[in-house]
């Protein structure tokens, strides 16, 4: 969809519902940089290998440039989100339900951040519309062959994050089991400096797509369309939202570094380079493939990985517990709010 931001906004003034879909992507982007964005950067913070506001400016920069230049080379992740939920049908009621269902996933993010939890914004945000799309269509809202992705990646994120944290953790001691620590330090901080541009990057491809992905939706609901152009996003949304990641990140992103980097598990600079290389693995194949996971998922299983190859008494499983309850309770939380949000909103339709 070829469409100029002065094209939007004239479209935009015969529906204002427009504007209003446009700033809760904004703000609902912007709650992702600063709850999920944040976990990028967490173990860079974590093992004194950058000050948390040199690491937050850095993300700042970077979630842009993976935004940008992933949008480019692939867009399988705004594909799947295209494609899981069916919102045809009457498109002003469809516009509506979108409406709601990005307020539901606002609303969850901000208790989450709040209480320093590094929720799934990427997994409320799905939770959110799948609620909007069965208010409005019933289950036939649902296309199970897309939507069953969201369970595949957050399985492989699990999964992958905290196995290849623990190997990458053990190989790692293995190789620098000869060099003094102080000279091995230097070498793990250079490494962990450019994997937080890299991590950076790579939050900004996967959720940057997702939340661009919902306003391209709105466009194409207003135009009558249930199914948005994928092969390319309009430069101007791109800023939009990569500026919105980047100033949540910058508002919010300490809490939820604390929380994530140095209460969860006690890092040294190894096993930060041990984290980062595992979930710079697992967000990479799950851009590519098509996943929606979250960055948050990624980081934080592959940190417990890393910790539980010390020992599991490294690993404090309260904090892990609670995010786990977090992750399990967003999809029927936001869910629930998006399906009786959009069932109000559409009574006003």
């Amino acid at each position: 969809m070829a469409l100029t931001f002065f094209d939007f906004l004239s479209h935009a003034m015969a529906q204002p519902i427009l504007f209003v879909i446009l700033i809760l992507v904004i703000g609902v982007t912007a709650v992702s940089g600063a709850t999920d964005a944040p976990n990028a950067i967490a173990t860079v913070v974590s093992t004194r290998c950058l000050s948390p506001n040199a690491a937050i400016a850095l993300a700042a920069v970077f979630n842009f440039v993976g935004l940008v230049g992933m949008t480019y080379i692939s867009t399988a992740v705004a594909k799947t989100m295209f494609g899981m939920v069916d919102f045809s049908g009457d498109t002003n009621s469809a516009l509506y339900a979108l409406v709601a269902a990005m307020i539901g996933a606002i609303l969850w993010g901000i208790a989450c951040w709040y209480f320093g939890i590094p929720c799934s914004k990427s997994h409320s945000l799905i939770a959110g519309i799948t609620g909007g799309a069965i208010a409005m269509n019933g289950w036939a809202g649902v296309v199970p062959t897309e939507w069953a992705k969201v369970i595949y990646g957050m399985v492989f994120s699990l999964v992958a994050g905290f196995v290849l944290g623990w190997l990458f953790t053990r190989l790692i001691e293995w190789i620098f089991k000869f060099v003094q620590r102080q000279a091995a330090n230097k070498i793990f901080t250079i490494i962990q400096d450019i994997a937080a541009v890299v991590l950076s990057f790579l939050h900004g491809a996967q959720d940057g797509q997702k939340f661009m992905s919902i306003a391209m939706l709105g466009i194409a609901l207003s135009f009558g369309s249930s199914t948005p152009d994928s092969s390319g996003f309009p430069l101007w949304i791109m800023v939009i939202c990569s500026a919105a990641i980047s100033l949540g990140t910058i508002l919010g992103g300490k809490r939820i570094i604390k929380s994530v980097g140095m209460d969860m598990v006690k890092l040294e600079k190894y096993q930060g380079c041990a984290a980062n290389f595992s979930t710079t693995f697992t967000l990479l194949v799950a851009s590519l493939t098509g996943m929606p996971v979250s960055t948050g998922h990624c980081n934080t299983s592959a940190i417990m990985g890393v910790g539980a190859a010390k020992s599991l008494k490294r690993v404090n499983w309260s904090i892990a517990k609670n995010m786990l309850m977090a992750w399990i309770i967003t999809f029927p939380a936001c869910g629930f709010i998006g399906f009786l949000l959009a069932k109000i909103f559409m009574m006003f339709a």
